[in-house]
């Protein structure tokens, strides 16, 4: 099972969801795909949300463009 860190690139608000740059996390996924993109980032929604109490997806944030993904 390779491990993940996601690190939100960027600071902002969204959809009323206040989130900082250098928030992340730690996923483990079953593949070696980036979590991210697996299963919609399913995995990485619940870290978030698990971690810090917030919704990555109602914020927008699930994409490669507001997540930085590296391999542990």
């Amino acid at each position: 099972m390779p491990l993940y860190q996601v690190t939100l690139k960027h600071s902002g608000t969204s959809n009323g969801i206040r989130y900082e740059q250098g928030m992340s996390v730690q996923v483990a996924t079953p593949t070696s795909n980036n979590p991210v993109l697996l299963q919609n980032g399913q995995l990485v929604i619940d870290a978030f949300m698990r971690m810090y109490g917030i919704d990555v997806k109602k914020a927008g944030l699930v994409s490669s463009s507001y997540m930085q993904v590296d391999q542990i």
